[in-house]
């Protein structure tokens, strides 16, 4: 799963890594953040279904059905999907064929178990240090009272790459540049981009130890996401 990642990246370079135009039609909650955790408020990259036109909108991460009452009803995890399970479940199925998007990150972590009381996180990046992006889905829920109403997104997962794989046995789906486009384009929806669903190539990512504090959701400084390196006999 894909259940922490940061952001290091500003306005300014987001705008110019995913070619989002002006910068003065940007939320101003996007800031960089290092220990990104579920039901926060992040942005996220969606496509004008009619021009292609990219822009950027802030969504709650825990993807929430529109047939959902209460999300904290649901009873079921859905900060992340299974790119293998997509088409099986109108709650994913749908989205996936009508509502992709790009998750804006610059990394993500994964914890790798040591013994039984002890887990040791791992941060994953690019090689080049460029922002990434991880493959989403998104739907906008409302509550039946009217009350209060979210666009929310989950992150779709898939089978580990061999760096990936000695820590987790899943990884996030992660999208080239050159496949940006395609994966926003949702005008075609009985031929999703399946083939995108694939693990990132090892040879373009790179891997180190960090700071345990970052299993703590209130640690958020930009040293979580650096290299650490483990007191003797730790690891």
């Amino acid at each position: 799963m894909c259940g922490r990642y940061y952001r290091r990246s500003d306005k300014q370079r987001i705008a110019e890594a995913f070619r989002l135009g002006k910068l003065t039609d940007l939320p101003l909650e996007v800031a960089p953040s290092f220990n990104i955790a579920p039901t926060t408020m992040q942005p996220v990259i969606v496509a004008d279904r009619d021009t292609g036109e990219r822009s950027l909108r802030v969504m709650r991460w825990g993807l929430i059905p529109v047939w959902a009452k209460d999300p904290k009803a649901l009873g079921l995890s859905t900060i992340n999907a299974k790119a293998e399970s997509l088409m099986e479940k109108p709650m994913w199925r749908t989205p996936f064929k009508k509502r992709r998007c790009l998750v804006v990150g610059d990394g993500f972590y994964e914890w790798k178990k040591i013994d039984a009381k002890t887990r040791q996180p791992y941060a994953f990046r690019l090689k080049d240090d460029q922002p990434l992006a991880f493959a989403g889905v998104w739907e906008h829920w409302k509550a039946p009272d009217g009350a209060l109403e979210w666009d929310t997104f989950s992150i779709l997962t898939t089978s580990p790459n061999s760096l990936t794989a000695t820590v987790h046995d899943r990884m996030p789906v992660l999208l080239r540049p050159s496949d940006y486009d395609r994966w926003l384009d949702t005008t075609d929806t009985e031929r999703p981009p399946v083939d995108l669903l694939r693990p990132y190539d090892t040879d373009l990512m790179t891997a180190h130890l960090v700071d345990p504090r970052v299993g703590n959701v209130r640690n958020n400084e930009p040293g979580l996401c650096e290299a650490f390196e483990c007191p003797p006999n730790s690891a």
